[in-house]
């Protein structure tokens, strides 16, 4: 199916590695030139070179957004490279749970996944109103629906992510810029694996090494019957950004394989 993205021009925070170098990837192979943005010019410079290799335009932009300044040049940046779509990817997780977390976790959360968010988005709404077409998809969890116990400070961040999307959709009434959220489930990344890992070294049974079916069973129960992959998410995020979405609007879709209310 073509999605009529050819050309269009999109920035994807946070795209130098896991799901977001797959959703810049996937942008590219709709024909989307990309500005990737990342912490490290190495990563980033690898993910330009794979999106520059679908014949689309790749530029790298750099920067922490959670620093003064950093997350309103780097959507300057993208402006002025032609974005008419933003993908708020960026956002950390940490493990916390009601009796270890600090004060310093609550905030941290939320200064890496709700402020990048609405400053990257702020600064860049003004062209994409001028356009008269835009997009702006957020990476939200499944942790919105069902908190996890482990990662409190997390879930109550993305929670505010989605509310975010829905009154920012309502805010772009009538101006041609839809805003969106995707809400990915347990995804199979480097990051993940790194977590069971640290799970298995500090007592726990959950290594790399163990089946995903197990995996599955114990920790992500869903009627999918796996764990998810970067390309489930970045193609409901290509799906989102493209024309044929136009009337859809303000939503949650949750990419989780079902687990949202079955565990």
């Amino acid at each position: 199916m073509d999605l009529r993205l050819a050309g269009q021009g999109a920035l994807v925070t946070g795209s130098s590695s896991g799901i977001g170098a797959t959703i810049a990837e996937t942008l590219a192979d709709e024909g989307c030139n990309v500005l990737v943005h990342g912490r490290n010019a190495g990563a980033a410079a690898a993910v330009a070179e794979q999106v520059a290799a679908r014949g689309v335009r790749a530029e790298v932009v750099l920067g922490d957004l959670t620093e003064p300044g950093v997350a309103e040049q780097v959507a300057l940046t993208a402006r002025d490279f032609g974005a008419r779509i933003l993908v708020n990817n960026a956002g950390p997780f940490a493990e916390h749970d009601w009796e270890s977390s600090q004060p310093s976790d609550w905030r941290a959360a939320f200064e890496g996944n709700v402020l990048p968010t609405v400053r990257v988005s702020q600064t860049l709404l003004p062209s994409l109103r001028a356009h008269g077409w835009g997009r702006v998809i957020t990476i939200g969890s499944r942790a919105v629906r069902t908190p996890l116990p482990n990662m409190v400070t997390y879930s109550a961040a993305k929670a505010a992510v989605v509310n975010m999307t829905t009154s920012l959709a309502r805010h772009l009434a009538g101006t041609g810029v839809t805003a969106n959220c995707v809400s990915p489930g347990v995804i199979v990344t480097p990051s993940m694996y790194r977590m069971f890992e640290e799970r298995a070294a500090a007592g726990g049974d959950e290594g790399p090494g163990r089946d995903e079916a197990d995996i599955v069973a114990e920790y992500a129960p869903n009627p999918s019957g796996r764990l998810g992959r970067p390309q489930d998410i970045a193609a409901a995020v290509a799906y989102l950004a493209s024309p044929l979405a136009d009337y859809v609007n303000g939503i949650e879709l949750r990419v989780d394989g079902g687990i949202t209310g079955t565990s």
